[in-house]
């Protein structure tokens, strides 16, 4: 069951690559995409430690589009913001309506990634942005 979810999560990574090419190539559509995705996790309950990356996320993405933190692959790049943009979307494959439930996709999802790897990337924008005082 786990392996089958996990796949399902990683095709959904994939799904969004071709979205979040789009989105980081328009300036103007990633910034109100963040900050949708901003107000949305606002609004949700007891993020708990699984959500505690997605602003550094958010970021991430800010100072990579400002061209300011290069050091990161576009693989991972592409990746940060397709798990964000699942994360946005109002249907996922568990509605987010339904209490308690709805939000265990997006924070599958986001473990999925994080666990392939990509949270060694964040990590190294973490300790980019406080040695460069950059908090965007």
């Amino acid at each position: 069951m786990k392996i089958r979810l996990e796949r399902r999560a990683e095709r959904e990574i994939d799904k969004g690559r071709k979205k979040a090419e789009i989105l980081l190539a328009n300036g103007d559509k990633l910034e109100k995409f963040l900050q949708d995705l901003e107000r949305k996790l606002k609004k949700i309950p007891g993020l708990g430690t699984t959500f505690a990356m997605v602003p550094t996320m958010i970021s991430l993405v800010r100072s990579f589009a400002r061209r300011e933190y290069k050091e990161i692959p576009k693989g991972t790049i592409l990746g940060i913001i397709s798990v964000l943009a699942y994360i946005l979307l109002p249907v996922d494959f568990l509605f987010d309506l339904i209490p308690g439930l709805g939000y265990a996709d997006d924070a599958f999802v986001l473990l999925t990634f994080l666990r392939k790897g990509a949270e060694e990337d964040i990590v190294k924008y973490q300790k980019w942005r406080f040695k460069n005082n950059k908090f965007v």
